[in-house]
Formats: C-alpha cells, sequence, structure tokens
C-alpha cells in the first residue's frame, strides 16, 4: 500500500512538472510573439524578394502581398496593368532581437538595384518600384538614413530611387504567389532569374541564413 502511495506520489510530481514545464515555454513563446514586429518591402517581383527574406535568421515570416495603392483588395492581373498605383512587396515578421531592422535594410538594399526607377530588371512598371513602407518613425528614419548614406558614399553609379512611404494597407496575395520559388524552381523564371540572385544572396549573407 505504500509503494502504491509513493508511486502515485512520483507520477503526480511527474505531471505536475510537465505542466510547469509546458506554462513556462508557453509564456516564452507569448513573449516571443509579441516582440515580433513588421517590415514591408518593395523591390520587384514579390516572388525573388520574399524568396531571399524567408531564409534570414529572425524572420518568422515573408508574405507575399500589394501596398501603395487606391484600389481595395486588387488582384494580381489587376496589379500587373500598373494602373491601382501597387507595387508587389513582402510583408515580413521578424525578431528584432534575433535580426534588427538595419539587417533588414542592408539584405534590402544589396539585393535588388534600388537607382532603376519603376523597373527591376526586365520587370517593368510602377508595381515593380523600390519602395520601403515604414510602420513607424523609428523605421522611417533608419530607412531614410541608410539611404542617405548609400547615396553620400556613391555605392551606386546612380542615385537611389527608393521610396520610403509611410505604411497604409497590406493585401496579401493570392495563394499561389506564395512560397511561390520553392515551389516551382524548374519554372523558367525560377531558373534564370532567381536562382542566381539566392546563389549570391547565399554567399554573402551566409552568416545571416537559418
Amino acid at each position: 500500500m505504500l509503494y502504491v502511495k509513493i508511486r502515485n506520489m512520483k507520477l503526480i510530481k511527474l505531471i505536475l512538472g510537465i505542466i510547469f514545464f509546458l506554462f513556462i515555454n508557453q509564456g516564452i513563446y507569448s513573449q516571443n510573439k509579441n516582440k515580433m514586429e513588421i517590415a514591408t518591402f518593395g523591390s520587384g517581383c514579390f516572388w525573388c524578394t520574399e524568396a531571399i527574406f524567408q531564409q534570414l535568421k529572425g524572420v518568422e515570416s515573408a508574405v507575399s502581398g500589394y501596398s501603395g495603392g487606391e484600389v481595395e483588395n486588387p488582384t494580381y492581373e489587376q496589379v500587373c496593368t500598373g494602373t491601382t498605383g501597387h507595387a508587389e512587396v513582402i510583408q515580413v515578421s521578424f525578431n528584432p532581437e534575433i535580426i534588427s531592422y538595419t539587417e533588414l535594410l542592408e539584405v534590402y538594399w544589396k539585393t535588388h538595384d534600388p537607382t532603376t526607377l519603376n523597373r527591376q530588371g526586365a520587370d517593368v512598371g510602377t508595381q515593380y518600384r523600390s519602395v520601403i513602407f515604414y510602420h513607424n518613425d523609428n523605421q522611417k528614419d533608419l530607412a531614410q538614413l541608410y539611404k542617405q548614406k548609400l547615396d553620400k558614399e556613391k555605392i551606386y553609379d546612380n542615385p537611389i530611387v527608393t521610396e520610403v512611404t509611410k505604411f497604409d494597407t497590406f493585401y496579401k496575395a493570392e495563394n499561389y504567389h506564395q512560397e511561390y520559388y520553392d515551389n516551382n524552381k524548374a519554372q523558367p523564371y525560377c531558373s534564370f532569374v532567381i536562382t542566381p540572385k539566392m546563389d549570391k544572396f547565399k554567399e554573402v549573407f551566409k552568416d545571416k541564413i537559418k
């Protein structure tokens, strides 16, 4: 009888220990979730931008979508006309304790050409413009300072045309656009345009990749 009680006590302690462990870890998880911040970038076709940013340590998600336009809930076909005012963007959820907004800006400016107005390579139109939609004054200041520094040091042969604009609304793109590169690597655009860019990105930022 005493043996059974001891065993039951051990079982109870074990269960309580598990509950306590789960409670503490849930608290830590919730705290980390609360620390997540949002960044919104446009740098040409969002298939490529999403593929790059979702590889970074500290980035929880990179979602393709549309921002900066006048039409509500635009479709991809509408945005492609260049008449809605939207840019193809990604909305990045990131943990600033792992990767800072400044580090995201570094990746952003080093993985596209910010000197070509409304154009990235063969992709032409206002929907492909280089634009940063800031979510608060800190992001605004950091983006403007970084842009000024790049221009001052003449990192590029031509002036930077990247817009730094206050964030308003983000519309998530159609499901088939999400993780497009991962799901379509054999597609010509992916293999000839995105893969070489990804290879260069992984070489330059290998210490920041998950």
